[in-house]
């Protein structure tokens, strides 16, 4: 389809070999990690993380360096096609975004050295003509002031959002329905003080 097309990667071979390669590590490191955890009851034993992150969510979190780009795709995002090209593909079937951004702000610093550490897809055109309200951006924005974050959405045009996602660390496919419900969150830094 035209849609597939358009978000095939523009990678070279060696630059594919090397997402698959680090896709393949990263495999293999979710299903040890994933294993130890289930395996010693870790789920319900770990205090003060939010029940609703997975193991393999919880190491991907961890995993991200400062800068590094984590997308909360909703239901209709092509998150296996996208994941294709190097991102981790991480599954939170039947769970809304606004809850899961709830939970990993728990844990998550957001960057503070750019002036906007969230971007959305922003509407097609039609849809601005429209007039097509995207009522879940408000409460994106009302999450992140309760975190400490700036408000401001970043707008990203919807194929320019798709080549960013291809690059993005991981891609956490969720439930979420509403439309245009994608975000991009940017990591931070935790400062020696805050990491106790």
């Amino acid at each position: 389809s035209k849609q597939s097309a358009q978000i095939r990667c523009n990678s070279t071979e060696t630059e594919r070999g090397r997402a698959a390669a680090r896709h393949t590590d990263c495999c293999w490191a979710r299903l040890n990690i994933c294993s130890l955890l289930y395996d010693r009851g870790a789920m319900v034993m770990l205090k003060g993380i939010p029940a609703i992150l997975s193991p393999e969510l919880l190491l991907v979190l961890a995993q991200m360096g400062h800068g590094d780009e984590i997308v909360l795709a909703d239901a209709n995002f092509p998150a296996f096609s996208v994941c294709r090209c190097g991102p981790v593909h991480v599954r939170a079937d039947g769970l809304g975004i606004p809850e899961l951004l709830t939970a990993i702000l728990k844990l998550f610093p957001l960057d503070s050295y750019v002036k906007s550490p969230a971007a959305v897809m922003d509407l097609v055109e039609d849809d601005k003509t429209k007039g097509l309200q995207t009522p879940v951006w408000s409460e994106y924005e009302l999450l992140l002031s309760s975190a400490g974050s700036p408000t401001i959405l970043e707008k990203v045009e919807r194929f320019a959002f798709y080549e960013r996602a291809k690059k993005a660390f991981a891609v956490v496919a969720t439930g979420e329905t509403a439309l245009y419900g994608n975000l991009i969150l940017k990591k931070g830094v935790i400062a020696p003080e805050d990491q106790s």
